[in-house]
């Protein structure tokens, strides 16, 4: 029976939970407030004329870029922390939420082994940032500082302060469990979507795996003995892409998970979703551009192709969550 039927109000989350959102919101807008002022100063330093060249000109406009994506992040982690943030429009406040946290929150487990590894002098590089290659490549030790807090600061205060303001203004996709109401009726188009939608994320996710485990099918033959960073980051492209192949067999059929609390699945996928989106749609743009002379790892027929199909994948995961946030809303799981 959901709230509505019962003739209730879903309970909010209280004072303590308000309070962890404000404080992670605030950390995740001053923590990338770091990562911004870099970049700031790397395209100041580059506009009189410091670099020359075609090359010089892409790694500029990269890091242009991911100033105003970095801006956008500290004005989302505000909103999540400040009243008015509650007076945003859902649609503008769920995409940049949505491709924000796509970017930042599936690294989190890629940049705890790989601090881990760091530290223990076995390999990994959690600091890397594809806007420092090119005339920045060498970088002073405080920007690399920075960045790194920049990154793991963001990534952390979303992955708190989002799920906790979601929650608050849409919490029928955190409350109950699946199985909880009879579903919604659904035409079979929407099932079929999901099911190819989870074929290609098992497809996308078995080559990442494929590649983590040293697989060099795809690759050209520079990269065809990848270290363990590459591996790392392929890793856990798979894991996120397994993920999301479950959630989307668990919301649209409950399969799997048909006691599963609501809140995992969703989360799974908005995550996973966001992730496929941001990083297919940022890598194929990176592929296609080659700034700096930039080289994909893989052939270019297969990084395109990779890309395409994650940030379409994506695409269509987000529009399978909201179709089922309001079958749940209406009375339905």
């Amino acid at each position: 029976m959901t709230y509505e039927a019962a003739g209730t109000e879903p309970p909010g989350v209280g004072a303590r939970w308000s309070a962890v959102r404000r404080f992670a919101g605030y950390g995740a807008a001053s923590t990338l407030s770091l990562y911004l002022v870099v970049k700031v100063i790397w395209v100041l330093a580059a506009l009189p004329g410091g670099t020359e060249g075609s090359a010089a000109g892409d790694w500029v406009a990269l890091n242009a870029v991911t100033v105003g994506m970095a801006t956008v992040g500290v004005a989302l982690g505000l909103a999540l922390a400040q009243p008015w943030g509650r007076r945003v429009p859902a649609a503008p406040l769920l995409l940049v939420a949505w491709t924000g946290a796509g970017f930042m929150v599936p690294m989190l487990p890629y940049l705890v082994v790989s601090a881990v590894l760091g530290a223990t002098g076995t390999g990994g590089d959690a600091g890397g940032d594809a806007g420092a290659a090119g005339p920045a490549a060498a970088i002073p030790a405080w920007e690399g500082v920075f960045i790194s807090i920049g990154f793991a600061g963001m990534a952390v205060g979303l992955a708190i302060a989002l799920p906790i303001y979601m929650r608050e203004r849409w919490p029928h996709a955190f409350l109950g469990r699946l199985g909880d109401t009879p579903p919604a009726p659904s035409p079979r188009s929407s099932y079929a979507t999901a099911a190819v939608v989870a074929l290609a994320l098992g497809a996308l996710g078995a080559l990442w795996l494929y590649w983590a485990l040293g697989g060099t099918l795809g690759l050209e033959a520079a990269h065809r003995d990848p270290d363990l960073n590459e591996r790392l980051l392929n890793g856990n492209s798979a894991i996120w892409a397994f993920a999301g192949a479950w959630s989307v067999r668990a919301l649209t059929t409950g399969r799997y998970a048909v006691r599963s609390p609501v809140w995992v699945p969703f989360s799974l996928a908005f995550a996973a979703s966001g992730s496929l989106f941001a990083w297919g749609c940022w890598k194929l743009s990176v592929a296609v551009l080659r700034p700096g002379d930039y080289v994909p790892a893989e052939h270019p027929v297969v990084a395109v192709a990779q890309h395409v199909l994650a940030a379409g994948a994506g695409a269509a995961m987000l529009a399978g969550i909201v179709r089922t946030y309001r079958d749940r809303a209406a009375g339905h799981p």
